[in-house]
């Protein structure tokens, strides 16, 4: 290994200095707005205050405030953020560029999942190093998550200049993305070809920004990775500011407090101990200013290339319960399309329905979300999108962790650390993936067209066609496979 340098960038808010690893320059803990502290507790992300002399920016920020990370079910350790620091003041971002040339790069913004709960952008899979090797800027970035991020109520909209108020993740996403217009260009990034990735709760986000006037300029290209917005979800559920400044009234009674000068005072681990209810990304008039299904029919997204797609295994549902459990269920759930669900997801019997609670499960938090979001892009839009299919069930590290092409288990091979991702005996055929789908990443990140020399050729996903890739140690080109199940969904929901 080449010995360590420091190298010294100028940004708008005065210098810092990272380090250099392998012609690699890395900037960790970068600021791209004041603490979300004290007063600005539930304000839209307001300017760094700049800075004199040298800001050493060696280390990440401390990830948002969230209960401390446990692995549990498919997540282990380097799924999960570290356990310290953990804080409100976080709106920190993290750079890796190559050596600068006279070429400016393409850059590629990582946005983390969680649920809208927990993560942080110092997650070892998140390592921006080997992005950085294939030649392009690769940033990632933190956000306000649970109640910090979303918190609605009547006084903090009538204080906001927009007269709205929640969705300060998203405007954290944005304000960091402004950052990135004004300042990568000194890390020897391109300002007008910056790509948005985000995986689960993050691909949400990418969807919300797809669609966001505010981010009109700021983002050149989309990669969703199991998550999408179109329609009302678990994970989204539909909400109007009404709705949720309702929600924080609620909230802040239940802890006592009677105006946001008092929830203010609370320490941030009463507010984090307190339970706000359904919390996440709604359409409040402002950042999201309609319904994300008629921002596509009406084409008034940001019409950018995107690529999306989700997992085999993408389930978020524990033991599966009996054949009549479910098919119970189903009726209670769908009422008058009950038979229609189990046309296309049988209760045959426990086996066939446990497969078909594992499918629905996968389908109706993620695949439905992309497969609706690929329809309307391909007839509305102008810009390509492609979907995929991951469909690598990745080698358990015991019996007891086998959980197939499991949710997030992508995002490592999307960014080729699998280096990162200890005890499981990856073969010859998992790096040579993970190095394929890297470079489809970056390749989309540089052009808006995911193809390049000597990869499988990867086709644009039309309404006609429906063609996706699916990405395994063999991968190949297929119609979607689940476009009858998907298509059940998506006219139901």
């Amino acid at each position: 290994m080449l010995k360590a340098q420091s190298p010294i960038i100028t940004t708008a808010s005065g210098k810092l200095s990272g380090i250099e690893e392998n012609g690699i320059q890395i900037f960790k803990g970068i600021p791209f707005a004041a603490p979300p502290v004290g007063d600005l507790r539930w304000k839209a992300p307001q300017p760094v205050t700049p800075w004199n002399g040298v800001k050493k920016c060696v280390a990440f920020g401390a990830s948002p405030v969230q209960a401390p990370p446990v692995p549990f079910m498919c997540w282990s350790e380097e799924y999960l953020i570290p356990k310290e620091p953990i804080g409100e003041d976080c709106l920190y971002l993290n750079v890796w560029a190559p050596k600068k040339s006279n070429t400016k790069k393409a850059v590629l913004v990582y946005i983390y999942g969680g649920g809208f709960r927990t993560g942080g952008a110092g997650c070892a899979i998140y390592d921006g190093t080997a992005m950085a090797k294939k030649d392009i800027v690769f940033v990632t970035i933190n956000y306000r998550v649970g109640v910090f991020g979303f918190l609605a109520h009547p006084e903090l909209s009538k204080e906001s200049a927009n007269k709205t108020s929640g969705n300060y993740a998203l405007l954290d996403m944005i304000a960091a993305l402004k950052w990135v217009k004004e300042n990568i260009a000194s890390f020897g990034g391109d300002s007008n070809r910056v790509t948005i990735a985000g995986q689960s709760a993050g691909a949400f986000a990418v969807n919300f920004l797809a669609a966001s006037p505010l981010a009109k300029g700021l983002i050149h290209g989309v990669i969703a990775e199991s998550g999408g917005s179109i329609l009302p979800s678990a994970i989204r559920p539909a909400m109007h500011l009404p709705q949720a400044e309702a929600t924080g009234v609620d909230f802040a009674k239940s802890i006592g407090c009677s105006s946001i000068a008092e929830l203010r005072k609370k320490s941030a681990d009463e507010i984090l101990n307190a339970n706000p209810g359904a919390i996440g990304p709604f359409e409040d008039g402002f950042v999201v200013p309609t319904s994300m299904l008629q921002t596509y029919v009406n084409g008034k997204q940001n019409d950018i290339p995107t690529i999306l797609g989700w997992n085999l295994d993408d389930k978020m549902i524990g033991k599966p319960v009996s054949a009549k459990q479910y098919e119970d269920d189903i009726k209670k759930q769908f009422g008058a399309n009950a038979e229609k669900i189990l046309l296309q997801y049988p209760a045959t019997n426990d086996a066939i329905a446990a497969k078909s609670q594992g499918d629905l499960s996968r389908d109706q938090t993620f695949g439905v979300q992309g497969y609706t979001w690929a329809s309307l892009q391909s007839e509305h839009g102008k810009a390509p999108i492609f979907v995929y299919s991951f469909n690598r069930k990745l080698p358990p590290s015991s019996p007891a962790n086998d959980f197939g092409a499991f949710h997030t288990g992508e995002v490592p091979y999307a960014y080729n650390n699998l280096h990162t991702v200890i005890n499981r005996p990856f073969t010859n055929a998992d790096f040579e993936l993970a190095d394929q789908m890297s470079s489809y990443w970056s390749n989309f990140a540089k052009t808006g067209n995911p193809n390049g020399a000597v990869l499988l050729n990867w086709p644009a996903y039309t309404k006609e066609t429906k063609q996706i890739i699916q990405l395994d140690t063999k991968s190949q080109v297929v119609r979607l496979p689940t476009e009858q199940k998907l298509n059940t969904l998506s006219k139901i929901l």
